[in-house]
């Protein structure tokens, strides 16, 4: 298991957490991911994967979610 740690600005609650929780989640090696909401300034996203997960999917599903990776 591999455990990843992003900065992702924009998230302001829950439903934002969601969204990005259910962008990431469906990356095919991801298994868990866990968010600690912090409106208004950077918020901390760890991604627990089976392998190491490739920089450009995790931007674009951040993206996806209407977010971006700081």
């Amino acid at each position: 298991m591999t455990t990843t740690t992003i900065n992702v600005s924009g998230m302001t609650c829950g439903h934002c957490e969601a969204a990005v929780k259910e962008e990431l989640g469906a990356l095919p090696e991801v298994t868990e991911v866990s968010v600690e909401l912090n409106p208004g300034a950077t918020s901390p996203v760890t991604i627990t994967s089976t392998s190491e997960l490739d920089d450009a999917a995790v931007r674009a599903a951040v993206d996806e979610a209407g977010y971006e990776v700081k």
